[in-house]
């Protein structure tokens, strides 16, 4: 680092979005309401468990005192518009977070002494990893913890791959810290309830203790910048605007993530940091940089939630990457061009109305219609798209239907206003039973998706668990000869087929083999034969849909006056079902390819939780760019994965995942087959 970039402590000004994060309980929303009170924009901070607080404002972020959506706010501090984006903390919510982070300046991570949360921490950095993003790291509770900062430290740097670098040490009295010193500003702190620390005169008995932690944090800086070497190696004093002016460059880098403490849930740190914030964190330059985008050209909007209001429609929340907008502006994106019909500033479920924005401010654009979560837009010509994320597979699905049929109409309005809102939910019908079927990333991202749909929409709802894809084949050979015959006055109807059927390789699916001679079943019928057959196949002799089977029509005869298209369908319907019975049909059961991400300490657990679902065990192994995970591979059968991630997320301390695909049919076989067969039966 040159000497110019290290004495630059101060960013741009402009409007900044910081994205706030952390693990679930960790106190995100309760600091987002300390920046607000200590910045104005709230006379005083709410609680969460009060239902009380700006964030958390839903119905269903109420009933259950967590954050369950991002909530945006904006504020000004010491002339400087700065919008925060407190995100969910818990796993199965990351969508919301993944689709703000790439768009935001930096981010504040929010977590506290316990080692239980720290897999979690780690699954949080890495996004913020992967995207580059600048980010402190916000210790809080730190009245209530047992730990010392840096056996705190020690602990949460393994979740980090990005050194983390003591910014404040705390001061303690009698066990419990009461103020902190800041290492780069060499000046002690009382900490005042809600309201901003005091200066005081740093204890004598604390000087040896700052100058340890403060050359500490020198020489972590002075790995990237020489002349700061110089002056630790000469042991002479380094000037203040040098190490500001490191602090920001090396934030900004990625080389550090600076470490601030304080209690949010008494207002304790805040204003440090706010100040680090507005001092040290990028500003849109940086991130237009980061992102690819040029700083002139036509405006740039990114949306990067949609909320749909009870009252005022729908809205997308978005950032100006880029040039201004202007109520009843046009905007083009991948679904054409709409008008802007209202922008707002927003704090949290409160919209003040306003004319126009500028480059890096973070709005709420009214009635956009065709735009969705992700579209990038623009006042001109469509833009190139800047997100391109794939949401994640769905892991934990149900069967969902309106309780009453005159709600199906309304039901399935809401579920494309749902689908808008969490790209995490997917929501499809079933090719072969037509249920609906809703899917998504646990329990409780399921529970939170029905309780929208009910108090939203006042639609009252059934669920059922999702049926697995088990097929039936043969394992011999048969012959049967079906013939359909009907008089009933005027033209009768008349089809008659033989049949021969065998079973295929596994995955070969379905042949018809036409072997006609002499025209004993005129040409014109035998794609009738076809059709009848494959309409029998959609329930074999089990119950279950036929796969691998080949079926050979060898002969039959018709009537000139009475045949038709339908007599032979039927005939071919009437064969299949005498000959299936002969050939012993088996059940099948769909096996998984599944991969399961785990912390190591939990690896034992995983592969007993694999193996009681009847797992075949393939191996395991350390997962790339993650440090003390690992990667289970094993084949479980599809009927064993429908609550898999409830059990995984509870040995796992909640962040544990797995993908999977389909890898093959296999049969399945005594007792259980019996009772599936049976159950089916029953059902039908």
């Amino acid at each position: 680092m040159n000497d110019t970039s290290a004495t630059t402590s101060r960013r741009q000004a402009g409007p900044s979005t910081i994205a706030i994060v952390g693990p679930f309980q960790a106190g995100k929303t309760t600091l987002l309401e300390g920046i607000l009170a200590r910045a104005g924009a709230i006379q005083r901070p709410g609680a969460v468990d009060n239902g009380t607080s700006v964030g958390d404002a839903s119905a269903e972020a109420r009933a259950h005192h967590m954050s369950v959506e991002a909530n945006i706010a904006t504020c000004d501090y010491l002339g400087e518009s700065m919008t925060f984006v407190d995100c969910p903390g818990s796993v199965e919510l990351l969508q919301d977070m993944q689709a703000v982070l790439p768009f935001c300046d930096a981010a504040v991570v929010v977590c506290e002494a316990d080692p239980r949360k720290v897999p979690a921490l780690q699954v949080i950095l890495h996004a913020l990893e992967e995207l580059a993003l600048p980010r402190f790291l916000f210790l809080n509770k730190i009245d209530i913890s047992t730990s010392r900062v840096r056996e705190t430290l020690k602990l949460l740097q393994p979740a980090s791959r990005t050194p983390l670098l003591l910014r404040q040490i705390p001061l303690w009295k009698n066990g419990i810290a009461t103020g902190f010193i800041d290492l780069a500003l060499e000046r002690a702190f009382i900490y005042r309830e809600h309201a901003q620390s005091e200066v005081v005169d740093l204890p004598d008995i604390e000087i040896f203790r700052k100058k340890e932690a403060r050359f500490s944090m020198l020489e972590r800086l002075a790995d990237y910048d020489d002349a700061l070497m110089e002056n630790l190696i000469d042991e002479m004093e380094p000037p203040r605007d040098r190490v500001f002016g490191d602090l920001a460059s090396e934030l900004r880098g990625g080389n550090v993530m600076p470490v601030l403490i304080g209690a949010a849930q008494h207002g304790n740190g805040v204003t440090r940091l706010l100040k680090a914030l507005r001092h040290e964190g990028p500003a849109l330059a940086q991130t237009q940089a980061r992102l690819g985008i040029a700083a002139e050209g036509e405006p740039l909007i990114q949306v990067m939630r949609t909320i749909h209001t009870a009252h005022g429609g729908k809205l997308s929340v978005a950032r100006l990457l880029r040039g201004g907008l202007s109520d009843g502006d046009s905007v083009t994106g991948p679904g054409g061009v709409e008008k802007l019909s209202g922008l707002s500033r927003m704090l949290g479920g409160m919209l003040a109305k306003r004319g126009a924005a500028e480059a890096g401010e973070t709005v709420a654009l009214g009635r956009l219609d065709s735009v969705v979560t992700g579209q990038t837009l623009s006042t001109r010509k469509a833009p190139e798209q800047l997100l391109s994320a794939t949401p994640p597979q769905p892991l934990l699905g149900v069967t969902i239907r309106a309780r009453e049929r005159k709600d199906d109409a309304r039901l399935s309005a809401a579920f494309g206003k749902l689908r808008e809102e969490d790209a995490g939910l997917v929501i499809e019908p079933d090719p072969e039973t037509g249920e609906i079927s809703l899917r998504g990333q646990g329990e409780m991202h399921l529970r939170l998706a029905q309780a929208r749909l009910t108090s939203r929409f006042g639609i009252a709802l059934e669920t059922s668990p999702l049926h697995s894809g088990y097929r039936e084949t043969i394992r011999g050979a048969a012959q049967a000869r079906g013939r359909h015959r009907k008089q009933s006055g005027g033209h009768g109807q008349f089809g008659d087929v033989v049949l021969h059927i065998r079973p295929l390789p596994r995955g070969e699916g379905f042949r018809f083999v036409d072997e006609i001679t002499g025209g004993v079943v005129p040409r014109n019928y035998i794609p009738s034969v076809e059709e009848g057959v494959r309409a029998y196949l959609g329930e074999g002799p089990l119950g279950f849909p036929v796969v691998d089977i080949e079926v050979r029509l060898t002969d039959g005869s018709y009537h000139t006056v009475d045949s038709s298209d339908m007599a032979f369908q039927q005939a071919a319907r009437l064969a299949m079902q005498e000959a299936m019975p002969q050939a012993h049909p088996v059940l099948l059961e769909p096996i998984l390819a599944v991969e399961i991400a785990t912390p190591d300490e939990a690896l034992a657990k995983v592969t007993a939780l694999a193996t009681s679902r009847r797992g075949q065990m393939l191996g395991y192994d350390a997962r790339p760019g993650w440090e003390g995970w690992s990667l289970v591979q094993a084949l479980i059968p599809e009927a064993e994965i429908g609550d898999l991630v409830v059990e995984l997320r509870s040995a796992t301390a909640g962040v544990g995942s797995f993908t999977y695909r389909p890898e093959r049919l296999a049969e399945l076989l005594g007792r259980q087959a019996d009772t599936l067969v049976e159950q089916n039966r029953r059902s039908a």
